[in-house]
């Protein structure tokens, strides 16, 4: 323990945003910078307790308590060793990850829970800046060939894994950059690009190479897939959107939210001037409370939108745990995001009922009805159906599995009963050398699941091509999260 006080005497502080006024003009990250020493203090406010239940809520096992002592005795290198230890990509985490290891610190039982993603994207960042990251070539070669199907945070924990355990891996991605939704799908207000670009820029050094715009399945087929490689990892993601067939969804301006949210993002990589998809001068609703919802709502709100309104089904949660939500459960209670706090309206147990359109056949509101819990489900409530002008209608409402099509049916692989990639404890699928990481296998989560799926599917991988034990296997497909 750093400070055997800290957690008495140091309140818990927050980098703080940048105003809203000055952030909605630009794409930036939304935080100031943090004070080093600040930084220390809250590291020492850690209570290196004897069963660390942060380790637990945190798929990825991170040494979360060794860390936060370093960094209070000023020992940043060590700290990035050992941060490093259990997490690939830890400023992917330390920008994107809701913090389950925050709701699982014990400190949360009754006070606020320990910095530990700050100090954790603070730790990557000077490591960074430092010069403490170079790459990681592998000393010897296994003259084995693996090929890696999606470029997300799944896939390149795997391969950079597989690559420096001294095997030739090809990473496939059918976008026209590699990153999959950490290009494509998060705003450069919540994490900026460049920090996705140097951590690529390692994995190419350390010998990984990297293959955009290739439909695997199509532009490869599955039979030169298995035939050129001897392993291949499947890490496509959940990309089968949720979709809302009601009235009128057929309207010109009723989009899933990604078919909304890349194109922001390429005109922020200079591919564009603007977007072909805009909020700019529109009403705008988004439905679904999500993630993904804010993540449409903050880049709204940059483009320039009349009004946003966010709509969930669910009910308003509460401000604090519940019964329902015991420690060191992840809580599901009312959070404001950046996004959130930057403007717009949110409507909690409403359901759409329909898309209004214009004799044109554009978008001009969408109907909506409160909603309540019964026998079957939602019900609406009578009395309480209104009207709300959109131009542009986000749909937001989450992700259903693994597209199936010709990748999947043609290599054979059999589902499980959620409709995801089926796998073993080794993350092997039920075809030989084919295994499964991420959402592909898993179903929509969160990145830190993601990375630690990916580096417990390279151990699987690794072992099945030489039969040796030396990648550290964090979790198994049968964990239950505490999130």
């Amino acid at each position: 323990m750093g400070d055997p006080k800290g957690f008495l005497t140091t309140p818990r502080e927050a980098p703080t945003r940048r105003p809203v006024d000055l952030r909605l003009t630009d794409w930036r990250e939304v935080y100031e910078d943090f004070p080093r020493a600040n930084l220390e203090k809250q590291a020492g406010r850690c209570m290196n307790c004897g069963i660390p239940f942060c380790h637990q809520g945190c798929p990825l096992g991170n040494l979360i308590p060794e860390w936060n002592d370093l960094v209070y005795r000023h020992d940043w290198r060590e700290a990035t060793e050992r941060l490093h230890a259990t997490n690939n990509f830890p400023e992917f985490t330390g920008t994107l990850c809701p913090a389950p290891c925050e709701a699982a610190c014990v400190l949360a039982i009754n006070s606020d829970a320990v910095t530990i993603k700050q100090v954790e994207i603070e730790i990557v960042d000077r490591a960074w800046d430092e010069g403490w990251l170079p790459p990681e070539a592998p000393e010897t070669k296994t003259g084995k060939k693996v090929a890696v199907v999606g470029s997300g945070p799944a896939g390149l924990a795997a391969a950079q894994q597989l690559t420096r355990a001294g095997h030739d891996v090809v990473v496939f991605e059918r976008a026209d950059r590699i990153g999959g939704l950490l290009r494509y799908g998060i705003p450069e207000f919540k994490m900026e690009k460049a920090r996705l670009d140097r951590r690529l820029e390692q994995m190419k050094a350390e010998g990984t190479l990297f293959r955009a715009s290739v439909d695997v399945g199509t532009d490869i087929t599955v039979e030169q897939l298995r035939s050129e490689y001897d392993a291949v990892v499947l890490a496509g993601g959940a990309t089968a959107w949720r979709d809302l067939p009601a009235q009128g969804r057929e309207l010109e301006g009723v989009y899933q939210a990604m078919e909304f949210l890349p194109w922001a993002n390429h005109v922020q990589q200079g591919d564009l001037d603007a977007p072909p998809v805009t909020a700019e001068g529109k009403h705008v609703v988004i439905i679904g409370g999500g993630d993904t919802g804010a993540d449409c709502l903050g880049t709204s709100h940059r483009q320039g939108a009349l009004s946003v309104t966010q709509l969930e089904i669910m009910p308003t949660p509460p401000e604090k745990r519940t019964e329902g939500m015991p420690w060191p459960t992840y809580p599901m209670v009312y959070r404001v995001s950046s996004a959130h706090e930057e403007g717009g309206e949110r409507l909690f147990s409403v359901n759409t009922t329909e898309f209004v359109g214009d004799a044109d056949g554009k978008l001009q509101g969408i109907k909506i009805v409160e909603v309540k819990r019964g026998e079957k489900g939602f019900e609406p409530v009578d009395g309480t159906e209104k009207e709300l002008p959109a131009q542009l209608v986000l749909l937001a409402m989450g992700f259903v599995g693994p597209e199936k099509g010709k990748l999947l049916s043609d290599l054979g692989v059999e589902l499980d009963e959620r409709g995801n990639v089926a796998r073993d404890q080794s993350f092997m699928t039920s075809v030989d050398g084919v295994f499964s990481a991420g959402d592909m296998g898993r179903g929509q989560s969160l990145i830190v699941w993601a990375i630690a799926e990916g580096r417990a599917a390279a151990a699987g991988v690794d072992t099945y091509l030489t039969g040796r034990d030396v990648l550290p296997r964090p979790i198994n497909p049968t964990d239950r999260p505490l999130v």
